[in-house]
């Protein structure tokens, strides 16, 4: 059997490797998990500390797993609640090790304990390693899941709008949406090219104990992906941040975490530290077979940290450069901070970890700790790229007003890149300004382009430069860096989302309709899935349209649904209706603070009001050009085109009709 009943509310599913309570999924980290089934495996035995740490990392890696056997231990009781003065599941046997107590309900007697892959909590010396082998691409499907809290794209905000052309030209998002290939319930990646092998950086664990201490080893985490990520970007692709942070929670077994990222090795590892030392392990794993490539153990100062992070990137590199022959090692250097740049460091790594959540809260305090980073070390560029992503987020999101974050946002990169001009993550942030607010195209792609060309595996250029190219009407390249940016973080449902609007832009409606589906069945009320009422909109299929702009009325009060709807009784010819509910929509706007001016336009296209319409769009172009930035590809206003007046609208975001 492959479910295991501990109790009336707990149970263990071996085969989806996870333990759940009440029939919810509860955290625990592989480390743990392992533990707990080999002691059911074993139950009514006793199981020695040797025994379990041969089990889990191995017989032929020296390790120190005393702490992590205690804190893996703690956490089993902790999801168990078991008290280990009086315990009913596990029993400690003083300096011996454990036993497991209790018998399953389901007359379970024995447990087969998956083979999962392990961390690494303590090798001494580096284990010796066998040659790596040319990689075999991993198929590229993900499983049917909703991510986890902690993904970019679960943590936006359901009444945010994402992007300023939302607020702007409100109609237009309701309306020609759409985009992508259906992907069999799964989030959309791009086809394996089977060109270059790919890596993925799962998040290094915790081991303090301490939940506070989680933007450390998230931090150290995404330098791990940044380093690898330009290692050898023409031959090894490294998964971003995003995806890799679903298997924070519960991690997979390695085999089905390989299919879902399409990935054929894994870097894995745990951070224990105290006030003035690191511990610090880490191994990479090949995962055809499993197989321990190298493993190692730091145990430093905590001034050493990107030493660190350096040696473990060197060690990859040699591993790397067997399989895929010569090529640049990463800069040599020692990376010894000082007391003040170790304090920038930790104010850098918590503003990452704040901005990662995507709320208005939690951007307010990345930008308080991105500035406590720059008033540690003036001269940290990171620090300054971080506070200008949260500030151009925040402008382009409306949790900030555009006049007041984009000077913010704008000095803060110019500034990264005068202290770093070869900092990739600095360029993107700028490039959106660029974009949105300067509307001057060829600098923003210049940007984009040459942040690809630092770092390849940077999901987020290759994401935001295939809009630019939408909003240009270029979809074949559009769909082209999507699918790199899909490729790259293959469980983003944001990537995946805005290629369903890039299709819609393309007027490949089917396709759009396919891509919204594919998403919602991961997260049915992820917020820019409302633009599958304008994909079944655009393909006349009304009831269908109206049924998802009702569902997404209970979900959002924003006012988006409302014109969804306003638009589909003009359609059928119920004006008095459409009235109401565009009413009802300029209602819902004013209440959080929205110009309701582009809600109308186009409930007023449908109604044939198109010199109403005109007049409108031609008030905010004088007042807000960035408002109209999908003005060229919005299919909404396709019955306005032709209309020489509608060639200046296309004008008025300096581009060419």
């Amino acid at each position: 059997m492959s479910l295991i009943k501990l109790g009336e509310e707990i149970e263990i599913d071996t085969q989806a490797y996870e333990l759940r309570r009440a029939n919810r999924a509860v955290k625990l980290e592989r480390i743990p998990m392992e533990i707990l089934l080999f002691l059911l495996e074993r139950r009514t035995e006793l199981v020695t500390r040797e025994q379990i740490a041969e089990k889990v990392w191995g017989k032929d890696v020296f390790l120190d797993t005393d702490n992590s056997i205690n804190a893996a231990i703690h956490k089993i009781r902790q999801v168990l609640r078991d008290d280990p003065e009086n315990p009913r599941f596990i029993r400690t046997v003083t300096g011996k090790g454990y036993r497991f107590i209790a018998t399953p309900l389901n007359g379970e007697s024995a447990v087969a304990s998956p083979a999962a892959p392990s961390i690494s909590a303590g090798v001494e010396e580096s284990v010796a390693v066998p040659m790596l082998p040319p990689a075999t691409p991993a198929p590229a499907t993900v499983a049917a899941e909703r991510p986890a809290a902690t993904t970019l794209p679960s943590l936006l905000k359901r009444s945010a709008l994402r992007r300023g052309w939302w607020i702007a030209v409100a109609v237009v998002v309701m309306v020609g949406v759409a985009a992508g290939v259906m992907l069999r319930r799964s989030i959309p990646t791009a086809p394996q090219s089977g060109s270059r092998p790919m890596l993925a950086v799962l998040p290094f664990q915790n081991l303090t104990g301490d939940p506070d201490q989680d933007y450390f080893s998230d931090g150290f985490t995404e330098e791990m992906i940044t380093r690898l990520g330009t290692l050898a970007p023409r031959r090894l692709g490294v998964i971003a941040r995003t995806s890799v942070m679903y298997y924070k929670q519960s991690r997979a077994p390695l085999d089905r975490l390989a299919r879902e990222l399409g990935v054929q090795y894994v870097l894995e590892g745990s951070i224990r530290r105290d006030s003035e030392r690191v511990r610090i392990t880490a191994q990479l794993i090949q995962v055809k077979d499993q197989t321990h490539l190298w493993a190692q153990q730091y145990d430093r100062k905590q001034t050493d940290v990107l030493q660190i992070e350096e040696e473990i990137a060197q060690a990859i590199s040699n591993q790397i450069e067997l399989a895929l022959g010569p090529f640049k090692p990463p800069p040599a250097g020692t990376h010894i901070l000082s007391e003040h740049g170790y304090q920038a460091y930790e104010h850098y790594l918590r503003g990452r970890y704040f901005w990662n959540k995507r709320t208005s809260e939690d951007f307010k305090r990345a930008a308080e700790s991105f500035q406590q980073a720059i008033d540690a070390d003036s001269e940290d560029a990171r620090a300054y790229a971080g506070l200008a992503d949260t500030y151009a987020l925040m402008s382009t999101w409306s949790y900030a007003p555009a006049q007041e974050a984009v000077p913010k946002a704008r000095a803060a990169a110019l500034k990264a890149l005068e202290i770093d001009p070869n900092l990739a993550a600095a360029l993107p942030s700028l490039a959106l300004i660029n974009e949105f607010f300067d509307l001057d195209w060829s600098t923003a792609e210049a940007r984009f382009k040459r942040a690809i060309e630092l770092d390849p595996n940077y999901a987020t250029a290759h994401h935001w430069y295939s809009e630019l190219l939408a909003y240009q009407g270029r979809f074949d390249e559009a769909l082209e860096e999507s699918a790199i940016a899909g490729k790259l973080d293959p469980r983003s449902l944001i990537i995946a989302v805005d290629r369903a609007y890039i299709l819609g832009y393309a007027r490949q409606y089917d396709q759009a309709l396919d891509q919204f589906r594919s998403v919602m069945a991961v997260d049915p009320e992820f917020p820019r899935t409302m633009g599958i009422i304008g994909a079944y909109f655009s393909l006349s299929r009304y009831d269908e349209a109206m049924r998802e702009a009702r569902r997404w009325q209970n979900i959002d009060s924003g006012p988006f649904p409302l014109v969804g709807m306003a638009r589909i009784y003009v359609r059928l010819g119920q004006m008095g209706k459409a009235r109401k509910a565009l009413a009802e929509a300029e209602q819902a706007a004013r209440r959080v603070n929205m110009d309701p001016v582009g809600l109308r336009i186009p409930v007023y296209i449908g109604m044939g009001m198109k010199e109403e319409a005109m007049v409108l769009l031609q008030e905010i172009c004088k007042k807000n050009p960035s408002s109209l930035i999908t003005v060229k590809v919005e299919p909404s206003l396709d019955p306005l085109r032709g209309d020489p007046r509608f060639d200046d609208l296309v004008r008025c975001v300096h581009l060419e009709p």
